[in-house]
């Protein structure tokens, strides 16, 4: 369910509210009438996913009052996490399984989806769940839902091909590498000539409110940010299941960073600032 719902919302806490929001739904009903559902998993899964479905129909109203650009909250790979305030706690950033369909690239395009069309094919194409269960969601017909997922496959398909992990690793290693010695013509070489920077501060951290366009000028807003923040340690982290980087300062991240590679340089750096994004990463 916190998979689900995860990749529908793209916010971790959010996604924990849908979730205990269905439990309490399920506690709700008499006794008699959960007795009656034969699979109280797929009860669950369903009732979920029409919080989220919800949800998303009021996001664009919320976006809209949103200081600057909106991107989904990073995800830190399990074994690279703070530990947590207390052995018990259960965060659910740990129970959602880091695969392409977490990747930043990919919940960048699904916000182009309308909300019916998100449901339609996170629950088929990533959980292949069947049209007809998916009508009983969407309260449309198993054809109209098909329609729906095909209509969100071809949003999918015009995004390019990712770099293998490996390659990927290498970039960014070699951008670690430049913005930490300051150097604007090695970060020039491993950005894209036509690349895009897009930051979240949330009006609660400074950054850019508006996308940064061009491998030149990215290199030197990196540059300018690296000579105001002394003391900034920069770690290499898996970030929504692929190479990333941490900004941390006195051992508080501070900044996500992830990154699109295609043909061994940068095209898209997604940066993740609003502190309220960044509690999964400790």
């Amino acid at each position: 369910m916190i998979n689900v719902a995860y990749r529908l919302l793209g916010s971790v806490t959010e996604a924990e509210d849908a979730v205990q929001d269905a439990y309490a739904r399920w506690y709700g009903l008499p006794r008699s009438r959960r007795e009656e559902i034969r699979s109280p998993g797929a009860w669950l899964t369903t009732v979920t996913s029409r919080i989220c479905l919800d949800l998303l129909g009021s996001a664009r109203a919320r976006r809209e009052r949103y200081v600057g650009a909106w991107l989904p909250e990073p995800l830190p790979d399990r074994t690279e996490r703070h530990p947590t305030a207390s052995a018990g706690h259960a965060d659910p950033a740990d129970q959602i399984v880091l695969d392409e369909s977490v990747s930043m690239a990919f919940l960048v395009v699904m916000e182009s989806m309308t909300p019916a069309e998100r449901v339609a094919f996170v629950l088929h194409e990533v959980f292949r769940y069947p049209f007809a269960e998916i009508a009983g969601v969407l309260e449309r017909t198993p054809a109209a839902c098909k329609q729906l997922a095909s209509s969100a496959r071809r949003r999918v398909s015009v995004a390019p091909v990712p770099e293998t992990a490996a390659g990927q690793a290498d970039v960014v290693r070699h951008v670690k590498e430049a913005w930490e010695t300051r150097d604007i013509a090695a970060l020039v070489a491993l950005l894209n000539p036509a690349a895009v920077m897009t930051a979240d501060g949330g009006g609660m951290a400074g950054t850019a409110l508006h996308p940064v366009e061009g491998g030149a000028r990215i290199a030197r807003y990196m540059v300018a940010i690296a000579e105001r923040a002394p003391g900034l340690e920069l770690l290499e982290r898996t970030v929504n299941g692929v190479p990333g980087l941490v900004a941390r300062r006195a051992g508080v991240v501070e900044t996500v960073a992830s990154f699109d590679v295609a043909d061994g340089r940068v095209t898209r750096i997604w940066v993740v600032r609003n502190p309220e994004k960044l509690r999964p990463w400790g």
